[in-house]
């Protein structure tokens, strides 16, 4: 029989057990939640702890999935997975963090133009149908939507069947980047790391730029990364898969909201 694999620093050591295929990412937590990775080699499980883990909702906000603002089907069908993995976090004692667009007049003088460029694309080519919500991050988005993700606007606030279920003990975190693990003073590293969290759960749209992106920067920063697949949508055509087989061969784990429904702590 072979014997188990241990790697990483002291303090975040994985463990493979080769005879169940299981990562354990627990950190020796006498309470842990074992999942099934639904992407890439069949058969695996992975433990986490509970207590060290936070399920981190990124952008499910009105600019996104309101239809005033944008037409967002994927991101639509991810609300309702969300919510049910919303209430099993809590139920298991797994930390519930909101990652949102939130900019200021002060990131307004030192975005890059790069990531200006990506929320211009209504402007610079002239558009005229549609909802054109793609003309500027700080943009008065007009008819009482406020400046384009915008701190305190109605577009950068939770998307209300999303919001119905958000209580005094979560936590929100504010970004300013497609990531909100892109520094670390960013206010999403900091509270993770005053919370002692160590594994994120991963949500929202899209799951190809702002999930990712976050996602990537966490995993590079040595936080362990799983992806919900179903809590997680994006606008983008093949964009899923591309997501989903990356993050399963190179930046951690997918798994899916019934899993982690049935998921017992143990």
């Amino acid at each position: 029989m072979s014997s188990d694999i241990s790697f990483g620093p002291p303090a975040q050591e994985w463990h493979y057990t080769p005879s169940t295929r299981t990562y354990d990412l627990s950190g020796g937590s006498t309470k842990k939640v074992t999942l099934p990775a639904t992407q890439g080699v069949d058969g695996i499980l992975f433990k986490i702890a509970p207590e060290s883990t936070a399920l981190v909702i990124v952008d499910m906000q009105n600019f996104f999935l309101d239809s005033k603002c944008m037409d967002h089907p994927n991101g639509l069908k991810a609300v309702e997975p969300t919510i049910k993995v919303i209430q099993k976090c809590r139920e298991s004692g797994i930390q519930v963090i909101w990652l949102n667009w939130g900019l200021t007049d002060y990131d307004m003088t030192t975005l890059p133009a790069g990531v200006q460029h990506g929320f211009m694309k209504d402007t610079i080519h002239k558009t005229t149908t549609g909802t054109r919500p793609w003309i500027g991050l700080g943009t008065d988005l007009g008819d009482s939507k406020g400046r384009c993700l915008f701190a305190g606007t109605w577009n950068a606030d939770i998307y209300p069947p999303l919001k119905a279920h958000v209580e005094p003990t979560d936590l929100h975190c504010m970004k300013n980047r497609m990531s909100g693990l892109w520094a670390s003073e960013q206010p999403l590293w900091k509270t993770l790391k005053e919370q002692s969290k160590s594994t994120i759960l991963f949500a929202g749209v899209n799951t190809d730029q702002c999930v990712l992106g976050t996602f990537v920067d966490g995993y590079n920063a040595g936080w362990n990364c799983i992806l919900v697949d179903d809590c997680c949508g994006t606008t983008t055509e093949g964009a899923k898969e591309v997501t989903f087989r990356n993050v399963a061969s190179c930046y951690g784990f997918v798994t899916n909201s019934e899993s982690l429904i049935a998921a017992e702590v143990v």
